[in-house]
């Protein structure tokens, strides 16, 4: 059974208010975490596995980079940027779900590094969910690494973000992930070629 596409401005609707979602229990988070967890003892919530732990990161996920703390607001700005610009062109629901998600955190951490101490682009964020023998992250970190693992999805489904030439790019929802790209390939979609003459 063929469903029905949501139109350019339902997706871009949707990028945005799962950006908007993310942003916001991303700020929420990290003003209880400050408030209520700081300073005080870890709070194990499954054993040693998986414990919340407050900490200021200076520099990227994993702790890496401390001392290029600008160049990662920077990133951050722009991945904001490229985002807010390919929203217009957005051709599939999930790839708005994907870039949502990418936004929201990159505002989240981005917030950080420009209004939290030192400040001038060099605020440390706010980590908080220690998972043992992996890292410490922060709910923004997780949104952006849940969108980048559905861009990866879709992009291996050869799917696109943005419709060509500006297109709706209206879907063909008949499987999970078909149609959510505009295919040149599909059966009628050729332009027809010139008859062929009766033979004698």
């Amino acid at each position: 059974m063929r469903g029905t596409a949501l139109p350019a401005s339902g997706r871009v609707w949707v990028l945005w208010v799962v950006a908007a979602t993310v942003y916001a229990v991303d700020l929420a988070s990290k003003v209880a975490v400050v408030m209520r967890l700081e300073g005080h003892t870890p709070v194990p919530l499954i054993g040693t596995w998986l414990v919340l732990r407050a900490q200021r990161n200076s520099g990227a996920a994993f702790g890496l980079g401390p001392e290029a703390t600008i160049v990662f607001t920077l990133i951050a700005a722009a991945v904001v940027f490229a985002v807010a610009r390919m929203s217009r062109r957005l051709a599939s629901t999930p790839w708005a779900i994907s870039l949502g998600l990418l936004l929201g955190g990159a505002l989240g951490n981005l917030t950080d590094r420009l209004f939290r101490s030192p400040g001038g682009m060099q605020g440390a964020v706010v980590d908080f969910i220690a998972v043992r023998g992996f890292s410490v992250m922060n709910l923004a970190d997780w949104a952006i690494t849940c969108g980048c693992a559905l861009a990866l999805l879709l992009s291996f489904r050869r799917t696109q973000p943005g419709a060509e030439g500006g297109s709706s790019g209206e879907a063909d929802d008949s499987g999970p992930f078909r149609g959510l790209y505009t295919c040149r390939d599909e059966p009628g979609s050729r332009a027809p070629g010139p008859e062929k003459p009766p033979n004698g």
